[in-house]
Parts: C-alpha cells; sequence; structure tokens
C-alpha cells in the first residue's frame, strides 16, 4: 500500500481499548508509546490484535514540540 505520508512509526500493538465508538491503540515504536485515537469499525476491519505489528502513521502539516 502507497500513502504520502512520510512519518510511519512501525512497532508492535501492546494495547487496544474499545470504547463505544472509539478505540485507543498502544503502539510500542522501541521503548515509546505512541497512542491512536481510530473507530471501533476500523479496529475490526484492519483485524488489530494485540502483539501483531504495526505503522503509527502521522500526516500533519504541522507538529509542534514542547518540553518542561
Amino acid at each position: 500500500m502507497r500513502i504520502s505520508a512520510r512519518n510511519q512509526l512501525k512497532g508492535k500493538v501492546v494495547e487496544i481499548t474499545k470504547g463505544a465508538t472509539t478505540a485507543h491503540i498502544r503502539i510500542d515504536i522501541g521503548g515509546a508509546i505512541v497512542t491512536s485515537s481510530i473507530t471501533n469499525a476500523a479496529v475490526d476491519d484492519l483485524k488489530l490484535a494485540v502483539g501483531q505489528e504495526a505503522y503509527a502513521v502521522i500526516k500533519a502539516s504541522d507538529v509542534m514540540i514542547a518540553v518542561d
């Protein structure tokens, strides 16, 4: 599959929490955890499961970084 997003982080699904309509997917990308919000339907369509390899795809025109 080809996509235009350049920011793709490969990792492993460590947690899936489904809500009423939206799920939160936590992906370990080498010690750091990225959390994504996607629809429950997308989780089912992608057949996501804990332990599965997946990509976190970040597509944004601007990314802001803040530090304490």
